[in-house]
């Protein structure tokens, strides 16, 4: 007989509501084992608050999340112990020094000096370990976001979840998180990723989500996502500030840094055609590129938005009890 294994993370028909908002309206989607996955959304759309629930910090008002088979309700202390949360806000206690804050965090998972190692490590792959025995309250906003990483990976969970993990963070920090969390998911780690930055979840994630309004809007891999776009972007810079031919005009999709930005049908609209009527109407080109779409342009699609402002945070941020079990 055949065992089925379980989804890192089930969630069935999950609804939740505060007063007459409904946050998240019977959200249903499973993450693979080992897998790295995109949640995104604009700002509200009850991404964060469907974290909240995986975590145990909210309770749905119906549905089911389960966590590698363990419920979250009816089996929450194994499923809380199955999982790691980096939260979007910087919560953290001032008093503590950095290798006391990660090995008080080790306590509360039941792990000891075991753990010491590991926790050793951390804190050399996120570049804290000249911070090892600095107070909290004096690191920079950076370094206590590596702290909260590391507060998040201590117990070595199976599955993490990065809540706007760079948001507001240096070059440096990013590169060194992701580089992190891409071998973490190579030994088989599940990684579960919100984010505004969109472009790193392109690069990152072999699955995407999009959640809007509390719905999921579509759920597919990265590439298919992409794929769902049957557009081409030129970027023309015409010589002298010539005025486009009429012909082009319904084709222009915006203007970026002084070049117009035509948006061409695959099928219909041959670039070749574009060149051809700037060429009989005796316009000359200064610049021209050429663009793909992507997950950007896929998510204004899907969710009618504008693409999130970069590094924002949401109205349903995590709790400032996030980082305990």
């Amino acid at each position: 007989m055949i065992i089925p294994v379980a989804d890192a993370l089930a969630i069935d028909g999950v609804r939740k509501s505060y007063g007459n908002v409904q946050a998240l309206d019977g959200v249903s989607f499973s993450i693979r084992r080992g897998e790295f996955f995109g949640l995104l959304g604009p700002n509200g759309a009850g991404k964060s608050t469907l974290i909240n629930i995986i975590a145990g910090l909210v309770l749905a008002d119906r549905g089911r999340v389960s966590v590698l088979g363990h419920d979250t309700v009816h089996d929450w202390r194994r499923a809380r112990r199955l999982i790691g949360v980096v939260p979007q806000e910087l919560v953290f206690d001032p008093f503590f020094k950095v290798l006391e804050m990660l090995r008080i965090q080790a306590g509360y998972f039941g792990c000891g000096r075991e753990s010491w190692p590991w926790i050793d490590e951390m804190l050399e792959r996120l570049d804290l370990s000249d911070k090892r025995n600095a107070s909290m309250r004096s690191l920079s906003g950076g370094m206590k976001r590596r702290v909260l990483i590391a507060q998040a990976l201590v117990h070595r969970p199976p599955v993490v979840i990065l809540d706007e993990p760079t948001a507001g963070v240096d070059v440096e920090l990013r590169r060194t998180l992701w580089s992190f969390m891409r071998e973490l998911h190579g030994r088989g780690t599940t990684v579960v990723l919100t984010t505004h930055y969109l472009e790193e979840a392109q690069d990152l994630c072999e699955r995407i989500a999009i959640v809007d309004r509390g719905r999921v809007c579509v759920i597919q891999t990265t590439q298919e996502l992409l794929n769902r776009h049957p557009f081409r972007f030129l970027r023309l810079k015409l010589a002298g500030g010539a005025p486009l031919p009429e012909s082009l005009v319904p084709l222009v999709s915006g203007e970026v840094n002084g070049s117009l930005e035509l948006k061409l049908e695959r099928d219909r609209h041959p670039i070749g055609a574009v060149f051809a009527a700037l060429h009989n109407a005796g316009v000359a080109i200064e610049d021209v590129q050429t663009r793909e779409p992507d997950l950007e342009d896929i998510f204004i699609e899907l969710t009618h938005h504008a693409a999130p402002p970069r590094a924002a945070e949401e109205a349903d941020a995590v709790p400032a009890t996030a980082g305990q079990p």
